[in-house]
């Protein structure tokens, strides 16, 4: 038996067509991230915690005021509670406000956890606001804010 194979050869300007027209056609196309902006961290938030409003108070977030480098911003969150079983901090949720995909982590705590703080890095595309918002096990959404100037090698951005 013999299967015979068929070769077609693609010559540059045919190949350079076809890409051109992927690359056109890829930038009218949506990526999956809405731009930065109120309405994207705003549904980010919604999406997380449903229609709850969030309260000021309670929430601790630690962030420096400049940072030099937006790629790893340190931070800190903690939140004020008994973490008894009645009434603890079920999640802490970050937000950067002005980054594309503004939803940064979700840190998840039960009464086990003995008290509700969790650090980490961030990255932040440019200056903007940081928001941590706790969900407690009575259905009550506390919001911390803090704003965080980025940087570029140190000179004002």
């Amino acid at each position: 038996m013999s299967d015979k194979v068929k070769i077609t050869v693609v010559d540059r300007r045919d190949f350079l067509l076809g890409a051109s027209g992927i690359a056109a056609l890829a930038a009218f196309l949506p990526l999956g991230a809405k731009p930065a902006g109120a309405a994207a961290w705003q549904d980010a938030m919604k999406q997380a915690i449903g229609d709850a409003t969030p309260v000021e108070g309670k929430v601790n977030l630690g962030l420096p005021e400049i940072a030099e480098n937006g790629n790893t911003v340190p931070f800190s969150v903690d939140v004020d509670s008994p973490m008894t079983d009645g009434d603890y901090v079920k999640a802490v949720h970050v937000f950067a406000t002005g980054n594309p995909r503004p939803q940064v982590v979700t840190f998840n705590f039960t009464p086990s956890s003995g008290k509700a703080s969790a650090r980490s890095r961030m990255r932040l595309g440019k200056t903007q606001d940081v928001i941590a918002v706790a969900q407690m096990s009575d259905g009550k959404v506390y919001m911390g804010r803090r704003s965080v100037k980025v940087t570029i090698g140190g000179c004002g951005g």
